[in-house]
């Protein structure tokens, strides 16, 4: 790769956005009749060189790219927000989270409550990864977030993760830390597979008859393990998240020869979805997971959920996680946080 092609790969993305798109003109791709953002472009091209794509990283890697492009491309934290870090119960022992809150705000207190879930693939992404997102989402919405470290694959192996988000929320109900969480002042929220472990979540709450969360805030989200969508067909080379990537994440999540197609890794086949909470759902048309968004809003509005669906035609994978460089992301993230600020009230 040449220095000039890094720089000037570097130069579009930093640009304002108005600037990008009048370098792009019309010469961006259209993918379905879906034409890219400038900006998601130029985040794709920059991200297809600094990646090898004939070969996937090491996990080590690719946990280090992933914390890399949050460090450099998502906004931090905002400072006027307080971070407290508390252990919570999970299925396999106590685990790390941490609370955003406003200041002058108790964070043990009982108040509406945001339980976040960090995507990643179910193999990477941390806490700290998200860090930005959350505390956007507590200052935005005004509201406490809770951010859980649930347990990541290879090291512990579906079903895991959704066993562990089930025990953290339960946990939660029942008083964990003090933090004075009910179910009717709860939001769980997720991105990508943190969002796949929110609609899981719903479905294991349905199976078992417990009590449900006020509502659920899935972006991005992966619901259908079969990978054989046309999104994930037209956009298998998409650099920020190819689907050989997809594969690759799967393949530590799962245990080999398992049926990929059950709810608790599908919840798009879940027979649980009638009388889940309301719902608030973003996906990226240049995503390869567009295509289980929009899947799931029509499972969800047929079982009777009501749906508010943002669709973003123009928009990558983990454009939410790019809000330094992204107007769209942070356009989107102001959205999350009216419909939480909506949810709340009622």
């Amino acid at each position: 790769m040449s220095k000039v092609k890094l720089l000037w790969g570097l130069t579009k993305v930093l640009l304002p956005d108005g600037m990008t798109r009048f370098l792009y003109g019309t010469r961006l791709p259209v993918v379905d009749g879906r034409r890219i953002d400038a900006k998601a472009q130029a985040a794709s091209e920059l991200v297809d060189l600094l990646r090898d794509s004939s070969e996937m990283p090491s996990l080590e890697e690719s946990r280090a790219q992933l914390d890399k492009l949050a460090e450099k491309l998502d906004r931090p934290c905002p400072a006027e927000v307080v971070k407290t870090d508390v252990m919570l119960p999970g299925a396999f022992g106590e685990r790390r989270a941490r609370i955003y809150t406003l200041p002058g705000s108790d964070p043990k207190a009982a108040q509406p409550t945001v339980l976040f879930l960090h995507g990643g693939g179910w193999v990477q992404g941390s806490i700290a990864s998200h860090a930005g997102l959350c505390g956007w989402i507590a200052k935005g919405a005004g509201v406490r977030v809770i951010s859980y470290d649930y347990v990541l694959a290879p090291e512990h192996k579906w079903p895991a993760a959704p066993d562990d988000v089930l025990a953290v929320y339960t946990a939660l109900l029942e008083g964990a830390a003090g933090l004075g969480v009910t179910a009717d002042q709860l939001v769980v929220a997720g991105d990508s597979a943190g969002a796949n472990l929110t609609a899981v979540l719903m479905h294991d709450l349905a199976e078992a008859g417990r009590s449900m969360p006020a509502g659920q805030v899935l972006i991005y989200p992966s619901v259908d393990g079969r990978l054989e969508s046309a999104s994930m067909r037209s956009l298998a080379e998409q650099p920020l998240l190819p689907r050989v990537r997809i594969g690759w994440f799967l393949d530590h999540y799962l245990p080999e020869g398992q049926d990929r197609t059950v709810p608790r890794i599908s919840p798009l086949f879940s027979p649980n979805l009638a009388g889940q909470p309301p719902a608030f759902v973003i996906a990226g048309g240049h995503d390869p997971l567009w295509d289980d968004g929009c899947a799931y809003v029509k499972a969800l509005t047929g079982a009777g959920v009501p749906v508010q669906f943002n669709p973003y035609e123009g928009q990558v994978h983990a454009f939410l996680s790019l809000t330094r460089i992204m107007g769209q992301g942070r356009q989107a993230m102001d959205e999350i946080n009216d419909w939480l600020r909506l949810r709340f009230s009622q």
